[in-house]
């Protein structure tokens, strides 16, 4: 549990492949509260993303939880490999699949915690018949597969509306995906966010240190915060 309204999901995709172990030593002394594992087909977002190989590597380098974002055209077929490997929770696209309950079904029977993610132009309501069974939101404040796109800035009214909406399921935790900076993060965990993904806008910056990074974002919103 976090000591911060917010926890910090690093995106490591965004860190240096080459020397991976590193990062994650660097996001341990950082105490992270998870690392955000993104899965890319080259179809539902025009990139390709990690495998549960790599997955299984990051496990036996931490103990900080992982948690898998499925951006896939059927994450139906994905779900047991990579919870086996050894994520801490799963989240599935609602545009991915027209069986997106059975979907929650399957990582929930897995033993791992279960989230629906959210397209910008994607509408609050496709969870009306799935609050009851998720543990988070993830809301893409960009459109994704493209590192470093700029938020979209009526997401963060969306923010807001979902927080409202999970009013009567309060331990839902809402995560913010793309967009995420040192000038929006603040207004975002203002709006509801509870969990923010961290990645080359914040904390991955070449020639800075990543725990330099993660302390100053967290003064940061946690300075705003009390304004």
């Amino acid at each position: 549990m976090s000591r911060y309204p917010f926890s910090i999901s690093a995106s490591i995709v965004c860190g240096n492949m080459a020397n991976i172990a590193a990062d994650i030593k660097a996001l341990e002394q950082s105490k992270v509260e998870y690392i955000h594992f993104d899965v890319m087909d080259g179809v539902f977002v025009p990139r390709l993303g990690l495998l549960p190989e790599m997955l299984t590597a990051i496990g036996s380098l931490t103990k900080i939880p992982v948690d898998v974002h499925l951006m896939v055209c059927d994450p139906l077929p994905y779900i047991e490999p990579f919870c086996k490997a050894g994520a801490d929770l799963v989240s599935v696209h609602a545009e991915s699949t027209p069986h997106l309950d059975r979907a929650i079904r399957m990582i929930k029977a897995n033993g791992v915690k279960a989230g629906v993610a959210l397209n910008p132009a994607t509408p609050l309501h496709v969870l009306d018949y799935l609050l009851d069974d998720i543990d988070y939101v993830v809301l893409m404040a960009i459109n994704p597969g493209i590192v470093g796109h700029k938020l979209i800035p009526s997401m963060m009214n969306k923010i807001s509306d979902l927080k409202k909406k999970l009013a009567k399921n309060p331990d839902i935790i809402i995560e913010i995906d793309g967009g995420v900076s040192f000038e929006s993060a603040s207004e975002m965990v203002r709006r509801g966010a509870s969990m923010l993904v961290c990645g080359s806008s914040t904390i991955f910056r070449s020639g800075e240190k990543v725990e330099a990074r993660v302390t100053a974002l967290r003064k940061k919103i946690s300075a705003d915060l009390k304004k």
